[in-house]
């Protein structure tokens, strides 16, 4: 996905949040038809599907939102969710037609019909927002409802593989037609009011990045079934320490992201807590801003991207920096993903070297020390970040190659400017939309969009814009063959391929690939069970 843009805990810290909590409960006597209470540093960007493509936002859309297919708990087998049966077309498999279930309704008492999951779609491409999920409907070339619960999907390739997975990313959920506009993103107070919602949960009460809390939606139809709590708060902290703070002290029920290694190692020791770790595939990695970092030309550019591949230590960075809960990443697929490589590895070693980085430098003529501006997100990823970049800055400038100007923003400002070419070099991280190698490929290689005038790729790198030096038709191809090559062996070569590609142009510098990791009160079930290579993470799953 799902990518990963993103003192006190922001919801003690204001009147508002502490009324609501009061209503709700705190996590100690959360059993008594209360709820649960879940805590998150994550931030919400948007809650409308067109304006957010981040976990914080994917979070609140899961509860909320139904999709034509979903994952359920614990799966990564597509499932019917709205949808009743989803196939490709046998006389023309660039068709992918959806049969919707029938008496489908939204919360606001709206019949949810296909013209609502072809508007849904066609509006996150209109709309474009540069916070958005548009890049992962690149392989869509039209979708229109037929009838009342058909709604069929014109592919630019046939047996596109990839396809019915993206139905349950980001660019998945469904909206309702009456009450979301087709042109622009609807505010989050706007969209809670409207209540166009048909996923398992509604939002009764809502301050953004404060306080959200989830009722139970008696009409869902869909994939997780019932939900086994009726009331779920979400509570955002602004800090790490906070959240690591209110579930120690058992004052909330469940605490999903982020946490420090330190605080789970501490955490794992407390008694009346449980540390559950699952299936991640979370990324950490460098974004090359292929115009505004560094370098005379294109090879010198080039070269300054491989000398950085060349002096970075990334098993430094997992064991003293993240104590092993996060693990060097060597591809921008990572381990464990069918058809991940290590081509980082192949390419540049698993440990600096000097004499190479020093080589690539000198051959294209580039004086030392390069000074980069490297900007990173404190909050966003998690409070460890800082260290991971002053890691990063110090295995640079140990190589007396670099001189890096570290810079960091928050996430609110961060999550604009990025794509707004502001940075030359920046970090991101990727959280996955769905469980197949592609997802950490296609976002991040598809071509500029002439039509639209913009990159391709959410991250704004300017690699593979079309008419420029950094187009890559070689890379093109190599997606389109592997998204819909049906026989697994032949696409897997493919795919490694791309990776020996990537390691070698560079655009995107891999460092860190980690798991999924909640804590909660002893008596709280579910949470283990959500926490799969889906990177769902479901309230219906948890109870008390």
């Amino acid at each position: 996905m799902k990518n990963f843009r993103r003192g006190t805990a922001l919801v003690a810290a204001t009147a508002l949040a502490g009324l609501a909590l009061a209503a709700c409960g705190s996590g100690k006597d959360s059993g008594g038809g209360a709820g649960l209470i879940v805590g998150t540093t994550d931030k919400v960007v948007s809650i409308d599907p067109a304006g957010s493509y981040d976990n914080g936002s994917l979070n609140v859309q899961t509860q909320v939102y139904q999709y034509l297919l979903n994952f359920p708990a614990g799966s990564t087998e597509l499932t019917p969710d709205a949808a009743e049966k989803c196939e490709f077309d046998a006389k023309d498999a660039t068709k992918y037609v959806c049969t919707l279930k029938s008496g489908l309704k939204f919360a606001n008492g709206n019949d949810l019909t296909a013209s609502d999951v072809a508007f849904s779609y066609k509006r996150i491409v209109d709309i474009a927002d540069p916070n958005g999920p548009a890049p992962l409907l690149g392989a869509m070339k039209s979708v229109e409802a037929t009838d009342d619960t058909t709604v069929t999907f014109t592919l630019a390739a046939p047996n596109d593989v990839t396809f019915p997975q993206i139905l349950v990313t980001s660019a998945g959920p469904i909206v309702d037609e009456d009450t979301y506009p087709a042109d622009k993103v609807l505010d989050d107070d706007a969209a809670v009011k409207a209540n166009g919602f048909s996923g398992p949960y509604t939002i009764t009460k809502y301050s953004k990045n404060q306080l959200a809390e989830f009722k139970a939606n008696p009409d869902y139809d869909g994939t997780y079934g019932k939900p086994k709590t009726d009331k779920v708060t979400m509570k955002y902290y602004a800090k790490a320490e906070n959240l690591k703070l209110d579930i120690k002290n058992k004052d909330i029920d469940v605490a999903y992201r982020s946490l420090t290694p330190t605080d789970l190692a501490d955490l794992e020791k407390t008694d009346g807590l449980k540390v559950e770790v699952g299936a991640g595939g979370e990324l950490r990695y460098i974004t090359f801003n292929l115009n505004k970092m560094p370098g005379d030309d294109a090879d010198q550019k080039l070269a300054i991207r491989k000398a950085m591949a060349s002096s970075i230590n990334r098993e430094e960075l997992s064991t003293e920096v993240y104590k092993g809960t996060y693990t060097p990443a060597y591809s921008m697929v990572p381990d464990g993903q069918a058809g991940a490589t290590e081509a980082f590895k192949d390419a540049y070693g698993d440990a600096p070297d000097k004499a190479a980085a020093e080589k690539f430098l000198t051959d294209a003529g580039v004086k030392t020390p390069v000074t980069i501006a490297l900007q990173y997100n404190p909050d966003h990823y998690g409070s460890s970040s800082a260290e991971e970049y002053a890691a990063v800055k110090r295995q640079l400038e140990a190589t007396g190659l670099f001189k890096i100007n570290l810079q960091s923003t928050e996430w609110v400002t961060y999550s604009e400017e990025y794509p707004a070419d502001t940075y030359p070099v920046f970090q991101l991280g990727w959280f996955p939309d769905f469980p197949d190698a592609d997802n950490y490929l296609s976002p991040f290689l598809t071509p500029y969009d002439t039509e639209k005038k913009k990159s391709g790729n959410f991250t704004n790198s300017h690699y593979n814009d079309e008419a420029t030096e950094f187009a890559d038709p070689t890379m093109t191809k190599l997606l389109d063959d592997e998204r819909t090559d049906g026989d697994q062996a032949s696409r897997e070569a493919t795919l490694a391929e791309i990776q020996t590609r990537l390691a070698d142009l560079v655009p995107y510098l891999p460092l860190l690939t980690g798991t999924s990791v909640a804590v909660a009160v002893d008596g709280v079930d579910g949470v283990k069970e959500t926490l799969d290579a889906s990177f769902k993470f479901r309230f219906t799953s948890l109870s008390k």
